[in-house]
C-alpha cells in the first residue's frame, strides 16, 4: 500500500505522512519497551485487526522507523524493534502523554487497560525526584518498570522480575491511584505519605520516594 502524504512542504505534514495513520504511534509506545513479537503486539493492542497491525509494521519498516529480525536459538523467533529513529519519538509520545493526561479522569466502561500504559506519565514525577535507578510498579492490572537516568523503559516482564538485577524500590499501588498520579491529580511522594502507594527497598531512590524518610 502506498503511503498517502499530505504534499506539504511542512515539518509537522512530513511527520503526520509518516505517523499519522491510526495506530503507528501506539504500535511504537509499544515497541519502545523492547523487542516485541507480533503476537505479543496484538495482544497489548485490544482492537487492531490483525490485518491492520501487519500493515502498519509493514510501514514503519518501510519509513525506517522499526525493524524486524530473527532472534537467535532456542528462541528463533521473529521480533519487531524500533530503529534508532523510531526511538526518537520517545519526546514526541511523552509530549501527547502529558497533553492527554486530563482526559484519564474518567475511565470509560469499554476502556481496555494495560498496567504499562501508565509508565509515560507516570515517569514524569519519578524523574522529578533526581534519583537514579530501576523503579518497579505493581498495579492492579500486572507490572512495569521504568528505568530513571537514562531512557526509561516500561514493559511487562511476564512474572514482574526485572532482567537487570533487583529494581531499586518498588511501588504498589491501584490502578486508580496510578491513574490521579499519572494525570497530575496528586503527586507520587503526597500519594506515598497518605499511605496510598507502599514503598519497599532502601536505597536513595525509594528514600526519595517517602519523600526523604528512611
Amino acid at each position: 500500500m502506498p503511503r498517502r502524504s499530505y504534499d506539504q512542504y511542512c515539518a509537522v505534514a512530513r511527520a503526520l505522512d509518516v505517523v499519522g495513520d491510526r495506530w503507528t504511534l501506539l504500535i511504537a509506545r509499544e515497541l519502545l519497551a523492547g523487542p516485541r513479537r507480533y503476537t505479543d503486539l496484538h495482544a497489548d493492542l485490544p482492537g487492531v485487526s490483525t490485518d491492520m497491525l501487519a500493515t502498519r509494521l509493514k510501514g514503519m519498516e518501510r519509513d525506517g522507523l522499526a525493524e524486524r529480525r530473527r532472534l537467535p536459538a532456542p528462541a528463533s523467533a521473529y521480533v519487531y524493534e524500533l530503529t534508532e529513529r523510531g526511538r526518537g519519538l520517545l519526546p514526541v509520545l511523552r509530549a501527547l502523554g502529558e497533553w492527554g493526561a486530563p482526559d484519564l479522569a474518567e475511565r470509560r466502561p469499554t476502556d481496555a487497560v494495560r498496567a504499562h500504559w501508565l509508565a509515560l506519565p507516570l515517569s514524569r514525577q519519578l524523574e522529578e525526584l533526581g534519583e537514579s535507578g530501576a523503579v518497579e510498579v505493581r498495579v492492579d492490572e500486572g507490572v512495569f518498570h521504568v528505568r530513571l537516568g537514562g531512557e526509561f523503559v516500561y514493559p511487562v516482564y511476564g512474572d514482574g522480575v526485572y532482567p537487570d538485577g533487583e529494581p531499586d524500590a518498588r511501588l504498589t499501588l491501584e490502578t486508580e491511584v496510578c491513574g490521579e498520579v499519572a494525570r497530575g491529580a496528586v503527586g507520587l511522594v503526597e500519594a506515598v505519605r497518605g499511605g496510598r502507594v507502599t514503598v519497599t527497598g532502601e536505597g536513595a531512590l525509594a528514600k526519595a520516594l517517602r519523600g526523604g524518610t528512611s
